[in-house]
């Protein structure tokens, strides 16, 4: 099985990903779960930060808005996720638990010479992320959670109501107007929204779900974290999932991130989400 190689498709990733910094490398690694592809950019000797892309349709592409300053003070490593639309590519093995996605990020870090990094993800990528520090805890360095789903709060019922049809019957026009409506209106980079409606016809394999993570696991969890909520999400309450996080997480700091919704992250790229990024990763 291969990635998606629909025209479209690459043809709208090849966009979105030129708005990356000069000097990008794309690298492949080999996994259990077939080749992954990392987008990979700053110094080769930085710390390395490996970056994890939302769910539904969410590409290492959409880190675009963070990557420049980022990559000044890391080597940037952004990923596609395996059987998720991006240009990695499906083995005969698809990641089925928990466990089989901390094999895979461990046999992608182990590909890359990379024995600890820091981990940072957006939405279902932090909730991997998150896992992969709780099994891993000697891997991750520091962790940033952005908006993370399914970490600390469930998901808004409206959300899913409105997610539903295009869930069931993936199209662009129903991407569209479901990415307009929970971001609310507001103005989308047209070359990421292109990129959203070609993977509507990815042929992805089914993610792996699971329960939240277990609160004794989270209050012995000893890596320093940022959670970063978006202030507009309509996919959950920021202020449960924050005051949640804040109450478990004992290496914590939380912030909110005003004017911004869930699906504007992380390419809207507010200059508070590069702040706290660049803080907390340069913190001694």
């Amino acid at each position: 099985m291969t990635g998606h190689d629909s025209d479209a498709f690459r043809v709208a990733y090849d966009r979105v990903l030129a708005k990356w910094p000069a000097g990008r490398e794309a690298l492949t690694v080999p996994t259990p779960f077939g080749e992954t592809r990392v987008n990979a950019c700053g110094p080769r000797d930085a710390p390395p930060l490996l970056l994890l892309p939302g769910g539904g349709g969410a590409t290492s592409a959409s880190w675009y808005a963070q990557a420049a300053a980022l990559a000044r003070i890391r080597r940037v490593l952004a990923v596609d996720l395996p059987g998720a639309p991006g240009l990695s590519r499906a083995g005969d093995r698809h990641p089925r638990t928990v466990a089989d996605l901390a094999g895979w990020l461990d046999a992608v870090l182990a590909g890359l010479g990379v024995a600890a990094a820091d981990v940072g993800g957006h939405s279902y990528g932090a909730w991997i992320a998150l896992h992969h520090a709780l099994r891993a805890p000697a891997r991750v360095r520091r962790l940033f959670l952005l908006d993370p789903t399914q970490c600390f709060a469930g998901f808004k019922a409206a959300y899913l109501l409105r997610a539903l049809p295009m869930l069931l019957r993936p199209a662009p026009r129903r991407v569209r107007a479901f990415l307009e409506w929970e971001t609310g209106g507001a103005r989308l980079d047209p070359d990421w929204l292109r990129l959203q409606e070609a993977a509507a016809g990815f042929p992805s394999a089914r993610p792996v779900t699971g329960p939240r993570p277990a609160p004794k696991a989270l209050r012995a969890l000893r890596v320093p974290v940022l959670l970063l909520v978006a202030a507009n999400s309509r996919t959950h309450d920021p202020q449960e999932v924050r005051g949640r996080a804040g109450a478990l997480l004992p290496h914590a700091e939380t912030a909110v991130l005003p004017g911004v919704s869930h699906h504007a992250l992380p390419q809207a790229g507010p200059v508070t989400l590069t702040r706290h990024l660049t803080d907390f990763l340069s913190a001694p």
